[in-house]
């Protein structure tokens, strides 16, 4: 199963300003190329706080929200399952991908489970100066660059694939 990180970051690695930042601030191409993907993925999974700052659940895609609350979420289906056997339930399910699309906390779980496969970047070219990382924990995972694209604004827009991953 794909499982792909999609991310947008400044020039200087942030995510955005702080945990309630949404990502509206990223370029068209970005936003674009997001709503490609994870449509295409058909499942979106992110953390409640990341949920939150959306204005609605996203459309033509199952939402899969990580929480430890109990109470249910319009639109969303909630889960509490450690990356691998979410991943295990959803390909038993039928799909073929799935896009995880933050915040720092759920990309830092899912890439220290070994889950992802790929990682979809954008850098804006933009600066925050400071704010909130793509990984809050360490890391020494390679990868290997499969495509890169500069948009006319300067943004770049790279695909990598993990290698060594532990699974």
């Amino acid at each position: 199963m794909k499982v792909f990180i999609i991310a947008a970051q400044t020039a200087d690695g942030f995510i955005a300003k702080d945990e309630h930042h949404g990502a509206f601030w990223t370029s068209k191409e970005d936003k674009k190329r997001f709503v490609e993907l994870t449509k295409k993925a058909g499942v979106v999974v992110m953390g409640s706080t990341t949920f939150k700052t959306l204005p609605r659940p996203l459309q033509e895609r199952i939402n899969v929200v990580y929480t430890r609350s109990t109470e249910e979420i319009p639109g969303a289906i909630t889960t509490s399952l450690p990356p691998l056997e979410l991943i295990s339930k959803l390909e038993s399910e039928g799909h073929k991908e799935v896009a995880i699309c933050g915040g720092a906390s759920i990309y830092d779980l899912f890439m220290h489970s070994g889950a992802v496969t790929h990682l979809y970047l954008t850098i804006e070219p933009l600066l925050f100066g400071q704010g909130v990382t793509l990984f809050k924990g360490g890391l020494n995972t390679p990868l290997e660059l499969v495509s890169e694209e500069k948009t006319e604004h300067g943004t770049l827009l790279l695909e990598y694939k993990v290698i060594n991953k532990l699974v």
